[in-house]
């Protein structure tokens, strides 16, 4: 199918999760006709980001916040900090496995919710709800498991593009999170990159006024996809 021939729907406008005060809009592609990574690769070069069954883009008016991100990882090299957390996690135990559910993932997202979002819906998500948020029916999904002697540790949500591996969402154990594990495992999932000589790690949008998107500006060099175009941005 030809990018042209798709449908797009714009969402009512709604609170935006990121800025407060701030008013949100979402473009979601037709769910029924975006059935396959091949056509979700192609939007991800536009922009796009899926969750669940379906793909969206921001498009908020006159508000051009959210800017996707893409790290070069031919070219990336950690920076100092980030050789820390590598050898801080270096013994723990890494895995690949498919995106199913798994009593033991839903059990620590669970934990992890209630410690970092006990306010919002997400502390309450079911399993269905789980499953809905991350999990797709179509795309080529995989779960990083990071694990050490008691147990499961961390678990990262990535989509296998024909362009490259996006991260779509990463949850640890609370007590944990002196060990970095989120940045752990983007750094994990960018050696893969790397092993697999696939050129791009999309890791959806920077919001330069949002303290949680921030971590995003240490992974270079990185494209901006701004006004139609990728930028290389070095910091």
């Amino acid at each position: 199918m030809e990018l042209s021939e798709l449908r797009f729907f714009a969402t009512a406008e709604h609170e935006c999760g990121y800025l407060p005060g701030k008013k949100a809009r979402t473009v979601v592609a037709d769910p029924a006709q975006v059935t396959s990574m091949a056509l979700y690769s192609r939007l991800a070069d536009y922009g796009f980001r899926r969750s669940g069954d379906h793909v969206y883009v921001p498009q908020c008016g006159e508000c051009q916040a959210c800017i996707p991100v893409r790290v070069d990882t031919s070219r990336f090299s950690a920076r100092r900090i980030q050789r820390r957390v590598l050898k801080r996690n270096v013994a723990l135990e890494e895995s690949w496995r498919p995106a199913v559910f798994d009593e033991e993932h839903f059990a620590l997202y669970q934990r992890y919710m209630q410690a970092r979002h006990a306010e919002g819906s997400m502390a309450q998500h079911t399993p269905d709800d789980y499953a809905e948020f991350l999990l797709c029916k179509w795309s080529e999904t995989e779960l990083l498991e990071l694990r050490d002697a008691t147990g499961l540790l961390a678990v990262g949500v990535v989509d296998v593009l024909e362009t490259g591996l996006s991260s779509v969402y990463t949850f640890f154990a609370p007590e944990a999170s002196s060990r970095s594990l989120g940045v752990y495992a983007v750094l994990r999932t960018l050696a893969r990159c790397q092993r697999e000589a696939r050129p791009w790690l999309y890791l959806g949008y920077w919001i330069e006024a949002c303290a949680k998107m921030s971590y995003k500006r240490g992974y270079l060099p990185q494209q901006r996809y701004q006004h139609g175009h990728w930028v290389t941005w070095n910091g």
